[in-house]
């Protein structure tokens, strides 16, 4: 039996922010329930949203791996309020969810994905993590996988942005059509962190999510 989600709106930085919670066990406080996914979406100018399919394929992953998962849509997009800002507010708007997460639940492992904006997004909430966790009140996270899809490395720089090496894994298209494919080699390549080509594979991973399903089974756990 597949355990429902929820869709709610929380508080957010900038007014409202549209969730999908699923918990294990439809109880956010399972005990047995140790990991928590959350997962940000690409870029809702070119109509991104949280049930993206790459998206969706990462939120199937991470539930039949027994995880609570969530996604939510950044601001102005889905029914969350507010404006696009160009990755800046969206950092914020990440945190605010994990902060409504951490109150939710006392699973405190947590699988970070992302999927091209919202894997430049991905990367720099890793990083908050690891450098200013006690400035959001989650000192006590754990950060156990981040998985960056096809990450928007040649629109957003990060070139300096903080990852934890080993626990970051990057997987990309090897037909990439928005992002050039060897920036996003380059990247993993100075970042030191795994990478995983799908050949033939462009931007939105058309008829190859099979491909990543397996690629998370092997490497995202």
């Amino acid at each position: 039996m597949k355990t429902k989600s929820q869709k709610l709106l929380i508080d957010g930085p900038v007014g409202v922010l549209e969730v999908e919670a699923l918990w294990q066990h439809e109880n956010p406080e399972d005990a047995n329930t140790k990991g928590v996914a959350l997962l940000c979406h690409p870029n809702p100018l070119f109509g991104g949203t949280m049930t993206n399919k790459v998206v969706t394929t990462m939120f199937n992953f991470a539930r039949d791996a027994g995880m609570h998962v969530v996604r939510f849509n950044f601001r102005g997009a889905g029914k969350s309020t507010g404006e696009h800002d160009y990755a800046k507010g969206e950092i914020e708007d990440a945190m605010a969810v994990l902060q409504w997460i951490s109150l939710q639940t006392p699973a405190r492992k947590l699988w970070l994905g992302g999927f091209s904006f919202g894997g430049y997004i991905t990367a720099r909430v890793a990083e908050q993590l690891m450098v200013t966790p006690h400035i959001w009140g989650l000192s006590d996270m754990e950060l156990v996988k981040v998985v960056l899809m096809a990450p928007s490395v040649e629109n957003n720089d990060a070139s300096d942005v903080l990852l934890p090496t080993q626990k970051t894994l990057e997987i990309y298209g090897e037909a990439d059509n928005v992002i050039k494919p060897h920036l996003m080699q380059q990247f993993a390549d100075d970042k030191q962190i795994a990478s995983y080509v799908v050949e033939g594979a462009g931007h939105f991973f058309h008829g190859r999510l099979t491909e990543i399903r397996s690629l998370l089974e092997q490497h995202a756990l």
